[in-house]
């Protein structure tokens, strides 16, 4: 298994190694060890998720309040996707940026992303079906969005018409929610210290 950082501050690549044979494959597509001596801290779930989305179909971009904040692990394990880190803590200096990554059935990477970042992704294929863990559970009044197709991200979604449900639809611009206070901050997401998962205190050491 191979983690390598995003270039989003809090955000991790996860590439498995595949055993294949006549009978099929197998693979580790989850080492909380491995993941925990990356991101350089215990790392554990609280929830699982499962989506289905037909193609075209855009989720996101969902954040959580911070703190908690909530820690995802996503990966597609059918079809394929393009999923979208967007970095919305106020004070980072990748404030706004965002970064995707293919995850499918074949090549079976995951994505990782700590407390503060925005979570979206495209599916590419019908019946695309995702799975990701949470570091803490569902709380709606907790739980916002930013608009998918907001010009000031100006996330550059692989097809034409993204399909939306009505709550991503209604979702402000980030700009809108900045004003309103009610984005994460960098500082309060780099200092987090529950064993829920969080973003490093600071830069690997050597």
């Amino acid at each position: 298994m191979k983690i390598r950082p995003l270039a989003i501050d809090g955000a991790w690549e996860v590439c498995p190694q595949q055993h294949q044979d006549a009978r099929g494959s197998f693979l580790e597509w989850l080492r909380l060890d491995h993941l925990g001596e990356a991101v350089r801290r215990p790392v554990q779930f609280r929830q699982g998720n499962l989506s289905t989305s037909a193609a075209g179909v855009v989720r996101g971009v969902h954040f959580a309040d911070t703190p908690p904040g909530q820690a995802k692990y996503v990966c597609c394990v059918r079809g394929r996707i393009w999923d979208v880190v967007v970095d919305l803590r106020v004070g980072s200096p990748t404030f706004g940026r965002w970064e995707g990554v293919t995850l499918d059935d074949t090549d079976r990477r995951a994505v990782y992303l700590a407390e503060g970042l925005g979570h979206a992704f495209c599916a590419l294929s019908d019946d695309a079906t995702v799975m990701y863990l949470c570091s803490t559970t569902y709380h709606p009044d907790r739980e916002h969005a930013v608009h998918p197709l907001d010009p000031r991200l100006a996330i550059a979604w692989p097809v034409a018409t993204p399909v939306l449900s009505a709550r991503d639809r209604a979702a402000p611009g980030l700009d809108e929610v900045l004003a309103r206070g009610g984005l994460p901050e960098y500082v309060t997401c780099r200092r987090l210290g529950d064993p829920l998962g969080g973003v490093p205190a600071g830069p690997p050491p050597g």
